[in-house]
């Protein structure tokens, strides 16, 4: 079985890292509704999903890629 390269393993951890403070604001201000209640219902849940998929792109590219041989 190959081994997970570099780059997916850092992309992972970034995610999951990213995602578990962005919940931590949510549960923080989910009390406090009016310090979001500017962005649209409608639009909240894809602002919300642009988070964990730019931490995993941006850590995805930045990490280097696992030497292959050939």
């Amino acid at each position: 079985m190959a081994a997970v390269e570099k780059k997916v393993t850092a992309a992972t951890a970034a995610t999951f890292v990213g995602s578990t403070a962005l919940l931590a604001g949510l549960q923080a201000v989910q009390d406090h509704a009016e310090l979001v209640s500017w962005m649209p219902s409608a639009l909240a849940p894809f602002a919300l999903a642009v988070v964990p998929t730019a931490i995993t792109f941006v850590s995805g590219w930045a990490a280097r890629h696992s030497p292959r041989g050939v």
